[in-house]
């Protein structure tokens, strides 16, 4: 059936496993470990950088050959729906930030935007800071309601913990809970300049949009869940625990946001 020699196939029995085979084996292992312990986010280039950070010597290519014979995928199912469409006639900012977007430092632009997570009970909206420089969530808030508290706490507590410098640019869409006269007076207090982006346009603001999308394929897609704080605890654990401090992006020498910004530090 096989169409090989019987001397082969016995061959092929009694011979004992080779060193490469041996070897591959164990790195699938680690490579599980990998995809398991990262919440099956990572590609097989990520995956390899993982390792390598581990102190496993390994090939790149070996790596994705691995990964693509063992079925072993980056977990990813997109959706789109509009949270809510903004209604209101205040003046927007001026569009501070342009791509490709990058920063001098850290604390010097904040991303800002809003997105809702199902659950049984209900939406459950959050609200999140986003340090452009080392991408560190420096400020999140979650409410059962859009509404102007949401976004207020999700200010304050980046304000608290990150103590800016006047000049520092807030770079939001053009929402009515960005627009707001409180919102605006809370910015001028602390110093900070508002910044909007185009009327529409997402990707004046890609970088806030990019976390979502990372929080959403990683983590929200994938869970059913009953009540809003069973979401809250999972969405704090991925924020605080997993991205912040575990998450290696490309874009930061494939470091994680909270290291990257204490090598600045």
């Amino acid at each position: 059936m096989l169409r090989v020699s019987r001397s082969g196939y016995y061959g092929w029995r009694d011979r004992p496993e080779s060193e490469r085979s041996r070897q591959e084996r164990a790195l699938l292992i680690e490579i599980r470990r990998v995809h398991e312990s990262n919440k099956q986010a990572y590609g097989a280039v990520k995956t390899w950088r993982a390792l390598r950070q581990a102190g496993i010597a390994c090939g790149k290519h070996r790596v994705a050959r691995l990964r693509r014979l063992a079925g072993i995928e980056a977990r990813r199912k997109r959706k789109f729906r509009l949270a809510y469409q903004s209604q209101h006639r205040t003046p927007a900012a001026p569009n501070l930030l342009r791509a490709p977007f990058a920063a001098g430092g850290p604390d010097k632009v904040w991303v800002v935007d809003v997105t809702f997570i199902p659950t049984r009970a209900g939406w459950l909206y959050l609200a999140v800071l986003i340090d452009l420089y080392s991408r560190l969530a420096v400020g999140w808030s979650m409410k059962e309601r859009p509404n102007q508290e949401l976004v207020n706490e999700a200010l304050m507590m980046a304000v608290e913990q990150r103590c800016p410098e006047p000049g520092l640019i807030h770079h939001s869409d053009q929402g009515r809970l960005y627009a707001s006269t409180i919102y605006s007076q809370l910015l001028s207090r602390f110093g900070i300049v508002p910044s909007m982006s185009r009327k529409g346009n997402c990707y004046d603001n890609a970088v806030a949009e990019s976390f979502f999308s990372s929080l959403k394929n990683e983590l929200i897609h994938h869970r059913d869940y009953h009540t809003r704080d069973q979401a809250r605890m999972e969405i704090f654990e991925y924020i605080e625990l997993f991205y912040n401090r575990r998450r290696i992006h490309q874009s930061l020498d494939y470091k994680p946001p909270l290291v990257y910004d204490q090598r600045v530090a």
